[in-house]
């Protein structure tokens, strides 16, 4: 399942930190590690992932079985502002916004693995004799006529 979060005002970079701290995890493990994380950037990504287990859940999905597969950020508008400077001049301000989309997928328990041992096939044991043909080297001796 995928959610989307648009135009959220914080720097990509800035939330790639938080982004790459839950990727590959449960969803509970991804939900107890944003409570307790100080960066601005995680309220809202708690957010989204509860948005995204919701729609698993409307889906019909187990969200015991869910993990965060791919959480990624882009780069969205920049609202460019300016700061007036010394002598009349002005600089420009970029204040950045993040695209992130989030997606979940299913895994389900490890299941017991049932395993197929072959019996080992005994080595065939040929009841043929060998025989050994053994060629004799004879050197052929050419004459030279003049």
């Amino acid at each position: 399942m995928k959610a989307f979060l648009k135009n959220y005002r914080q720097s990509p970079r800035k939330v790639r930190l938080v982004a790459d701290l839950i990727k590959g995890k449960r969803v509970s493990e991804a939900f107890t590690q944003l409570q307790n994380l100080p960066k601005r950037a995680s309220g809202p990504i708690e957010k989204l992932l509860a948005s995204a287990v919701s729609n698993a859940k409307s889906a019909g999905i187990n969200d015991t079985d869910l993990y965060v597969a791919n959480v990624t950020v882009n780069e969205g508008i920049v609202l460019k502002r300016s700061m007036p400077r010394a002598h009349g001049s002005a600089s420009r301000i970029n204040k950045r916004t993040s695209h992130i989309m989030l997606t979940l997928i299913e895994k389900n328990a490890p299941k017991e693995v049932k395993k197929i041992v072959k019996k080992e096939e005994e080595p065939k044991v040929s009841t043929e004799k060998k025989t050994v043909v053994k060629k004799s080297k004879v050197a052929k001796k050419t004459e030279v006529k003049e």
